[in-house]
């Protein structure tokens, strides 16, 4: 079996509607079977409806088909890989696997999504014609964003069914799949399982305030801003007894699991009341009905307001790192270095028993937990020697893998490439899926063609130029606009064309709106305004250079991220991009030709209706709502990417997928005509005037709002003119800077940017 055309999901709870979503989102058909039809059905109705969305598109719903298990298995005869994911009970997924077997097509692969069971006792008692198209298949939660897919096969898996299995899931699912050995939690659960034990454990121990432990075992450590009690709120509360019965049970007595295998009469006490953190009426934190946020007192088990620690340990970490933490003596540098030696140590005791490589692991962690770096990637951060020697200190027994490390380190690059060390002592290259393209890799093995503080430009191959933004937060500044000026002046007649590409966290969160205040504190707005135009002038020279520029975003394009996406000659985006002009939450317009590029996108759209005013409105209500695509899929229907752009799955397959993009394309390439667009004038901006007052009126716009607004309208409405004449772009770009810059002169625009450098959120003015 080497392709899969439909599929079958049996059990329509959480993870098996999600994982059904998934493979929707895919393209691919999918049956989804609960104990009736009707119970199917609401589950898929439940998925038009979650947060964050399961659907990247809420049409891909309609490939989703309810059905019941009684009455419709006879249906999985046509599927080419059917997915269990029903209640955690060995006895039960074999009663359904039996079922399975007499109905499902001889060569369909059947997978359990199980976290805690092993496969030998899965397989127990079934012929072995099922077991060789059996295997486990355990997608994270939720399955649409988490990027792990844990593969464990048996003895008599066939090895064309496991390599299908990866294929579909990393072309079509933009999954990582990392094989693990059949042993209890596999990998990314049997270690995230310890950490957060050891972590709510010695927090409770040692009297830390829950946003303490947070902060300890937070960003100073790579993990995201939740921590450790956070994600249990976000998991669940009441999940956690399961995981620990399971593991408790499963797992040989020496193991270092048993010895913070507890569960506090405090967290029983929080489960019975319904305290099972986000999806209940808190957690170990809750929101107020103010909307203020509280944490839970670990002493009383009562919930007091927020308190932001102040511990020593995590400053000397901002000046020295993660050692610095380790090593300092309040009780915060020993409570992060407790529970990290105890980690840290026991990910080094697990291998090769649970994978067969320290890569693997450290895989399974960075995206199973979204861990930034993976346990192994941590003690480099460490140091091999020092960590070791402190375990030494501590009396704790050293894992043969650190002895084996010695005087050296997990990873290195050697010859431009990255290496990891094995069990035997030598050193091995990071393998790569044939396809998959890391700017990363690139940055190992050559310096940049050009390079500023804030943007590169690299050689990526084959005549082709990748342009990295690297700003905090990759915003855009002048130096990211002069290293575009620079690659639009290099290229030709060197290059065949350019990418527009970073692995940041996100592609850009739009302008340095710090510069802005800054001018706007001085009164600058001559200094606002060369900016404003030269950022014109640049994008504009971006859209009609000679050769094709490609984007290839990944997380959020906010503001001028996304009019960086509108003048490109094409973009091959990943699926989970989030494109989106946000500027009127700023209480500005989109001023490097945003306006521009959404009239003529709207106009050029060959779906009804058609005709310049439905072009104006649609522009004026993305814009003015600052509406954000919540997926590649959205962003084509918001038109902040064409339907001729392309979508890759898999992040990692999306600057060789852009680069094949700007070959195709370079073949026969001509820049793109000068557009002129015919616009309704002051029939349009009356049209869009009513509409403000409309939402002033009821309370959903407020007053800066309707300014905005009215900015705005005077933009895509085209100013004075009617549709017996053309407007150019530059005419188009003049009336951008106006409005742009009689609005960055408000005060009531300047609270806004003032507030959203603060708060991060908008100022309702």
């Amino acid at each position: 079996m080497s392709q899969i055309r439909r599929a079958a999901v049996f059990g329509a709870g959480v993870m098996g509607a999600g994982i059904a979503a998934h493979i929707a989102n895919a393209g691919v058909p999918v049956l989804l079977f609960d104990v009736t039809v009707a119970a199917a059905a609401a589950a898929i109705d439940r998925l038009r409806k979650v947060e964050p969305a399961a659907l990247m598109h809420g049409n891909n719903a309609d490939l989703i088909t309810a059905c019941g298990t009684d009455s419709d298995i006879a249906k999985i005869g046509g599927c080419d890989w059917i997915i269990e994911a029903i209640i955690e009970r060995a006895d039960v997924k074999r009663g359904l696997y039996a079922q399975i077997e007499a109905a499902r097509r001889p060569g369909s692969i059947v997978s359990s999504n199980t976290s805690t069971i092993r496969l030998v006792g899965l397989v127990e008692g079934l012929p072995k014609s099922f077991a060789n198209d059996f295997l486990i298949t355990h997608f994270f939660n939720p399955p649409r964003y988490m990027r792990l897919l844990e593969i464990v096969a048996g003895p008599d898996t066939r090895p064309d069914a496991i390599a299908a299995i990866e294929r579909f899931a990393d072309l079509h699912l933009g999954k990582t799949a990392v094989r693990c050995k059949d042993t209890p939690g596999f990998i990314a659960n049997r270690i995230g399982t310890y950490w957060l034990q050891c972590a709510v454990t010695r927090a409770m121990d040692q009297k830390l305030t829950v946003e303490e432990a947070d902060a300890l075992l937070g960003v100073p450590v790579g993990v995201p801003k939740t921590g450790v009690f956070g994600l249990i709120d976000l998991v669940g509360l009441d999940l956690m007894p399961q995981v620990l019965a399971s593991l408790a049970g499963a797992l040989p007595k020496g193991d270092a699991f048993h010895a913070v295998n507890s569960q506090p009469k405090l967290l029983k006490d929080m489960i019975a009341r319904g305290d099972t953190g986000r999806k209940g009426k808190g957690g170990f934190y809750r929101l107020t009905p103010s909307k203020t946020r509280e944490a839970l007192d670990l002493s009383s088990g009562t919930y007091r307001p927020l308190r932001k620690p102040a511990l020593q340990c995590l400053a000397a970490s901002k000046r020295g790192g993660l050692r610095a933490l380790l090593a300092h003596d309040d009780k915060g540098g020993k409570y992060a270095w407790w529970v990290l030696s105890r980690v840290l140590g026991y990910a080094a005791q697990l291998v090769p028993e649970i994978a067969d490589d320290i890569d693997a692991v450290d895989t399974a962690m960075r995206l199973g937990y979204n861990w930034k770096y993976g346990p192994f990637e941590l003690i480099d951060r460490i140091g091999v020697d020092w960590f070791t020697e402190r375990l030494r200190a501590d009396g704790i027994a050293i894992p043969a893998l650190l002895e084996t490390a010695k005087g050296r380190s997990f990873y290195r690059t050697e010859n431009g490439k990255r290496q990891y060390l094995q069990v035997n002592g030598d050193y091995r290259d990071v393998a790569r899926p044939e396809g998959v393209l890391l700017l990363g890799d690139i940055k190992r093995r050559s310096s940049p063609v050009a390079r500023n503080r804030s943007a590169s430009l690299w050689d990526i191959g084959d005549g082709v130029l990748c342009l990295e933004f690297h700003s905090k937060m990759n915003t855009l500044n002048p130096l990211i606009l002069m290293m575009i000026d620079k690659a639009i002046k290099l290229i030709p007649g060197r290059y065949r064309g350019l990418v527009i590409h970073n692995e940041g966290e996100n592609f850009s969160v739009g302008a340095n709106i710090g510069l802005l205040l800054i001018a706007m504190k001085l009164r600058a707005w001559f200094a606002v305004g060369v900016l404003q135009r030269h950022g014109q002038k640049v994008f504009k020279r971006l859209k009609y250079a000679p050769f094709p520029v490609v984007a290839a975003p990944s997380g959020m394009a906010l503001g001028g991220g996304c009019e960086v996406l509108l003048h490109c000659s094409a973009i091959q985006a990943h699926a989970e991009t989030y494109a989106g002009l946000v500027e009127v939450a700023v209480g500005i317009i989109p001023g490097w030709g945003g306006c521009k590029e959404m009239l003529l996108r709207n106009k050029a759209r060959k779906t009804p209706p058609f005709g310049p005013m439905p072009a104006v409105i649609k522009s004026f209500e993305t814009i003015a709502m600052a509406s954000v695509a919540k997926s590649a899929a959205q962003a084509k229907e918001l038109g902040f990417l064409r339907e001729s752009d392309a979508i890759t799955m898999n992040r990692d397959r999306l600057l060789a997928d852009a680069k094949a993009k700007v070959l195709q394309l370079a073949a026969n390439y001509a820049a793109p005509a000068p557009a002129k667009i015919s616009l309704p004038g002051k029939t349009a901006y009356a049209a869009m005037m009513l509409a403000l007052d409309g939402f002033r009126l009821s309370g959903k716009a407020t007053a800066h709002d309707v300014t905005v607004g009215r900015g705005l309208a005077s933009v895509l409405s085209g100013g004075d003119t009617d549709m017996t004449g053309q407007l150019g772009e530059d005419e188009l770009l003049a009336l951008e800077s106006k409005a742009f810059l009689d609005l960055a002169r408000t005060k009531a625009t300047m609270a806004r940017v003032a507030q959203m450098i603060k708060t991060g959120k908008p100022l309702r003015n």
